[in-house]
């Protein structure tokens, strides 16, 4: 009893401390936590639709600008290409934009019209070009265009604003509904340049920019313009970089033709994505001056500004004279030179020159139309030294390396205006001090350049030699020996006044009377001597025939005093 009773006294009390089963009590950590969840899920699910509303109308208004100022080019017909990512983009775009229009949103886009790009139609060949969508009045975008099958918007065509570059284009949108103007064309002709003071008027240069087609089988350049700008059309232009009658069967013309539409000009063989020079090759070169004052400076003084990025088109061509001047024309453009003469493609550009813009004889100044890039002769022989890899910049200073003479090349020549007593010259200028070299400026040119390069001094009588100052490095010591009959115009100007703009020291020396081999032609009262200027009045052949055919003995002696000068300038 005992027993049972103590066991009924502890289960009772075990029983009593039980608690009750319906009693409150406080939630645990875990299930805190899925409430939480629970809560964040919620207001997740809230948001997100609104989320998505503002970036579809954020992507709207953003993704489009960037694809067209970006890489992808909206593409006029389904058969042109865009970029990958430009692609992707705007497909996803259009998805959203369907899903948008589908639910009745409207996008919204912003109230300035922003210029589309619409790239080149293949069958046409045109060129890109670049069209301002106008803006009318109405602020939406109007619904798919099923029966067509585009993927994208159209245009609201009747009092509609129409969309920007912005708004949703698929790659195979279509665009006859939007009428694209035609490419801009544009011809200048530059046939009144003439400087005060100097007797030879420019060379007509023209420039024609938009759809051009040159075609050398016909000797034309046609550009595709409207009507009312065909005032060039049939001009018949030689572009050869010096205006002179007497050139005219010497170059080769080529003809300007402007028409209205595609269908009168020649079909592209070829399409080049630079600019294109056509000039000359034919007049008065072979004669080195003439090389380099009517073709390779005003060549210089158009192209170089393309940083070899420009094909050039030469007339009457020759293949000596592209060899001899290989290294030049090479650092002016790197394209292969097109024979004018006789390519039979047509080839289509967006910006043809022809003809050469043109300074003075071997000087380049400054004029805001002729030299925008403000090129100077010093920048010309610069680029000459760099093509012909010619090392010295600096003549010798005397005393400055201890038993270093400065070196003079003096330039002889065959024909006219020899000097007579050349070598009595040599004797004299060595005895004063000189390293005396005598050539005549033949043969390759690259080795001549080097050698005059390697040169303090230049002397040469008033001629084509002259010339090779453009390979002297800046400071030398040029002299001219100007022949008798009133020169001093055709020496300075020609000669003079380049090598100053050369940054090269300069001397003259005019001969006399006696010095001139005229003096054995004609009696003393003759008008030679008495009215040089006479002569001259006569014109080119008359001057041609007496003063540029006549030698020259120099008096050393009165002489001697030009060489002491160019020592002292070599002092400093």
């Amino acid at each position: 009893m005992a027993f049972l009773v103590q066991h009924g006294k502890s289960r009772s009390r075990g029983v009593g401390a039980r608690k009750p089963r319906h009693s409150a009590r406080s939630p645990t950590k875990l299930e805190l936590r899925h409430r939480q969840l629970v809560v964040r899920l919620l207001a997740a699910c809230l948001l997100a639709p609104v989320l998505c509303i503002c970036a579809a109308r954020l992507l709207s208004v953003v993704l489009p600008s960037q694809l067209s100022s970006g890489n992808g080019v909206y593409p006029a017909e389904g058969n042109h290409v865009i970029s990958d990512d430009a692609e992707a983009a705007a497909g996803s775009l259009t998805s959203l934009q369907r899903a948008f229009v589908d639910d009745g949103h409207r996008l919204q886009e912003p109230s300035a019209p922003v210029p589309a790009r619409l790239g080149a139609d293949p069958v046409r060949g045109s060129p890109e070009l670049d069209i301002e969508v106008e803006s009318s009045n109405s602020n939406h975008i109007t619904d798919l265009d099923n029966k067509s099958g585009m993927k994208g918007l159209t245009i609201s065509s009747t009092n509609a604003r129409s969309p920007p570059e912005n708004s949703v284009m698929s790659s195979r949108r279509s665009v006859t509904d939007i009428e694209v103007p035609k490419p801009k064309s544009k011809i200048y002709c530059d046939d009144k340049s003439k400087d005060e003071g100097f007797p030879y008027a420019r060379p007509i240069i023209c420039h024609m920019s938009g759809d051009v087609r040159v075609s050398p089988e016909s000797a034309s350049v046609a550009l595709i313009t409207p009507m009312q700008q065909q005032g060039e059309e049939g001009r018949r232009v030689t572009p050869y970089a010096r205006k002179d009658e007497s050139l005219l069967p010497l170059v080769r013309e080529v003809v300007i033709r402007a028409v209205a539409n595609e269908n009168d000009a020649p079909k592209c063989s070829i399409r080049h994505d630079v600019p294109a020079v056509i000039f000359s090759v034919g007049g008065y070169t072979g004669n080195f001056f003439h090389d380099m004052s009517d073709v390779l400076i005003p060549l210089y003084l158009t192209s170089f500004q393309y940083e070899g990025r420009v094909k050039f088109f030469m007339t009457n061509y020759k293949q000596w004279w592209v060899q001899k001047y290989k290294p030049v024309l090479r650092r002016l453009s790197h394209h292969d030179i097109i024979d004018f003469d006789s390519n039979k493609d047509v080839h289509c550009f967006q910006h043809v020159i022809l003809g050469l813009t043109r300074d003075r004889d071997l000087i380049l100044g400054p004029h805001p139309t002729r030299n925008p890039k403000g090129y100077s002769m010093l920048d010309f022989t610069r680029f000459l030294r760099h093509s012909y890899g010619l090392k010295r910049d600096r003549p010798l200073v005397l005393g400055e390396q201890p038993g270093k003479k400065p070196r003079m090349l003096i330039i002889s020549r065959r024909g006219t205006r020899k000097l007579l007593n050349l070598r009595q010259v040599s004797a004299t200028s060595r005895a004063l001090g000189f390293d005396v070299i005598v050539s005549e400026a033949r043969g390759n040119l690259k080795r001549f350049a080097t050698m005059v390069n390697s040169c303090d001094v230049l002397l040469a009588v008033h001629g084509a030699g002259l010339t090779n100052q453009v390979f002297l490095p800046p400071q030398a010591v040029v002299i001219q020996i100007v022949p008798w009959g009133k020169m001093d115009w055709m020496a300075t100007n020609f000669y003079g006044q380049p090598a100053r703009g050369m940054n090269l020291r300069y001397l003259e020396y005019y001969v006399s009377e006696q010095e001139s081999s005229l003096a054995q032609r004609y009696p003393r009262d003759h008008l030679v001597f008495k009215d040089p200027m006479a002569i001259h009045d006569q014109g080119w052949n008359a001057l041609a025939d007496i003063f540029m055919a006549q030698d020259v003995k120099l008096n050393i002696r009165r002489f001697r005093p030009i060489l002491l000068q160019v020592l002292d300038l070599l002092q400093v």
